[in-house]
């Protein structure tokens, strides 16, 4: 029997657990959540031959990844876009498509050698692209499991993404409705700043768009501003 932890805060990574043992039922899977759940001495309980983040938002320690195999996935084909919030930082460039990287965990951020490599389409809203993110990151965690391969050093060029910030949400600016249909749908799903747009005393916040007779169609919450 395979040990193996997943590591997520998301809920979406949750659902890794099932697929997981469905593909593989030699294999067994615990979840952590928090940092404080990843500590050393549970690790010691577990004796994991492999912890896999799929999303995860805290630094891994060295203590941990010097004494077992830590694998991260990022959004990107390494070592093009280092750095956070790949998945927005792909679109506002106008990608279709990208690379899910299996890479190991080391102390640089996305900088260790690569283990696979994987296609992923940029198509639909940020959920869905997540959750047709969470079904290859699935397979490859099997395959990686399997196959136990060598990881590669990333070559090429280096290209880093700096973390957008939620001010960064704000349609003001936009003026074409190619660019406000992207930034919207890069938005949407749990967890991330809706795009937005704000009034004197309303904040407009835009989820599920399409496309409907060369017009955009979505869906909009509105809140009222609190006074400064």
């Amino acid at each position: 029997m395979t040990s193996v932890i997943i590591c997520s805060h998301h809920e979406r990574n949750a659902l890794l657990v099932p697929t997981i043992q469905d593909l593989d039922r030699t294999i067994e899977v615990a979840h952590v959540t928090s940092p404080k759940e990843l500590t050393l001495d549970y690790l010691e309980t577990r004796s994991p031959d492999w912890i896999f983040f799929p999303h995860w938002s805290w630094k891994v320690p060295e203590t941990i990844f010097s004494k077992y195999r830590c694998v991260i996935f990022h959004m990107t084909d390494l070592p093009f876009g280092r750095g956070g919030t790949p998945l927005q930082n792909l679109i506002v460039r106008g990608f279709k498509e990208t690379k899910i990287c299996a890479l190991e965990c080391e102390e640089g951020i996305d900088t260790g050698p690569i283990y696979c490599r994987r296609d992923l389409s940029l198509e639909g809203s940020a959920e869905e692209i997540l959750n047709r993110a969470n079904s290859t990151i699935a397979e490859m965690i099997s395959d990686i499991i399997s196959t136990t391969p060598t990881p590669v050093a990333q070559r090429g060029e280096v290209v880093h993404f700096d973390r957008r910030t939620p001010d960064q949400s704000n349609l003001e600016e936009l003026c074409d409705l190619d660019s406000i249909y992207d930034h919207i749908r890069m938005l949407d799903a749990k967890g991330y700043p809706n795009a937005y747009l704000s009034t004197a005393h309303h904040t407009y916040y835009f989820t599920d768009v399409r496309w409907a007779a060369g017009e955009l169609v979505a869906e909009v919450r509105i809140v009222k501003r609190s006074k400064p």
